[in-house]
């Protein structure tokens, strides 16, 4: 996991081309390298940045159904990829870890008490700098083991086991040049981030919005009467917004609208949100919500003043997943077996899971130790990334 960690891979959500950023190579050309060594079949690495590879069925079971396992390799654009030193708290004794003691930065328990589950245990985690990068290398190094145990122990009986590693899944690009029906598995689970039991079978329905603000530019000396701050309507068009809908109110199966980032002038500013809910109709109610405000301020200002761009990003795969539940019993099977405590949750985000789902391979998400992942403070467990390699194991055993 550290090795995979040390390798920048943050994907460029202002880019245009796929991967959206050249470094991401450097990660899968490591994994197209070691799944060679290892022994794997079919390993390919496409102009695209996807790897994919395949791990033949023990002798007996040919025909019994094909798993897919995926992760991401890149990591999120909200935090530093570059420069990360990832630190290992061995047998961690339950007090706060020093990441940055020169800045007084830690990871503390009384913070982030999901820390306490884990004492004893050994967690690696960041400098206070950049972000760690379980999300989702942790899955990355999960499925490489399972793969490992695998290729070096072919007398254990399983199904046949495809791999797929995606680029630009933080930015929603994951599985744009991946071919499912050509890579003929029956069905997969994603390893995605979050507690080792988590179990994740249905996510947000996505959306980003664009609002332009066109002002008029007077100076200050003359405006009256003539200037309109482009600004100001940006901060007019949010106060509209429900305050009980922002990110940091809500929890479990409620959405919001958050706005993520501003910049602009008096002339011209432009607002980005990301729109999100588990339930469609409430979910076309924001957009809805978005479009009358837009269309309020036009009639106000005069139109054109505000245009509104809505762009749906992916779709709650509940429904996809509803029809083989098997995958899910299945899961919970193996974490009984393994004494892990399951906790079946909606994802408060998305996983190429999603995607993959909608195109027709069902998906669900399986945790693989990481927390408090995008940010500085993100942390992983040694042993609970372990439990996810058993768990992999287990599944695929279950097959045959």
């Amino acid at each position: 996991f550290i090795r995979y960690a040390l390798i920048p891979t943050g994907s460029d959500p202002e880019s245009a081309a796929s991967p959206s950023a050249a470094r991401e190579f450097d990660l899968a050309r490591v994994l197209e390298s070691e799944l060679r060594a290892l022994g794997a079949k079919d390993v390919t690495l496409s102009e695209k940045g996807v790897v994919t590879a395949t791990i033949p069925a023990s002798s007996g079971a040919e025909k019994a159904p094909v798993i897919l396992l995926n992760s991401h390799m890149d990591t999120s654009p909200e935090a530093s990829c570059e420069g990360i030193h990832p630190q290992v708290a061995e047998a961690w004794n339950g007090e706060a870890i020093a990441l940055d003691p020169e800045n007084k930065i830690r990871l503390d328990p009384e913070v982030f008490p999901e820390l306490r589950r884990h004492i004893g245990e050994d967690i690696i985690c960041t400098d206070g700098r950049t972000l760690l990068g379980a999300d989702d290398k942790a899955g990355v190094a999960a499925i490489m083991n399972a793969a490992e145990w695998f290729l070096t122990h072919p007398e254990d009986p399983h199904a046949e086991i495809r791999i797929l590693f995606t680029p630009d899944e933080e930015i929603g690009q994951g599985t744009d040049h991946f071919d499912v029906e050509r890579f003929g598995a029956d069905f997969a689970y994603t390893m995605d981030g979050g507690e080792c039991g988590e179990l994740e079978y249905e996510n947000f329905n996505a959306a980003s919005a664009f609002v332009t603000f066109h002002g008029v530019s007077i100076h200050p000396g003359s405006a009256k009467n003539k200037m309109i701050n482009a600004v100001l309507l940006a901060m007019e068009f949010q106060s509209m917004m429900p305050e009980n809908q922002k990110p940091e109110y809500t929890q479990d199966r409620e959405g919001f609208i958050h706005l993520d980032s501003i910049e602009g002038s008096v002339e011209k500013t432009v607002s980005e949100y990301i729109i999100r809910d588990h339930d469609m109709e409430l979910f076309r109610e924001k957009k809805q919500f978005m479009e009358r405000a837009a269309a309020y301020m036009n009639e106000k200002y005069g139109k054109g003043t505000v245009e509104l761009k809505l762009e749906d990003s992916y779709f709650n795969m509940k429904q996809q997943i509803e029809p083989h539940m098997n995958l899910i019993e299945n899961v919970l099977t193996v974490y009984e077996k393994l004494d892990i405590r399951p906790q079946v949750l909606p994802i408060r985000g998305g996983t190429d899971g999603a995607q993959l789902s909608f195109k027709g391979l069902p998906c669900p998400n399986l945790g693989t130790g990481d927390h408090n992942c995008h940010g500085h403070f993100e942390f992983v467990c040694v042993q609970a990334m372990e439990k996810c390699v058993d768990v992999i194991v287990e599944l695929a055993k279950m097959c045959v």
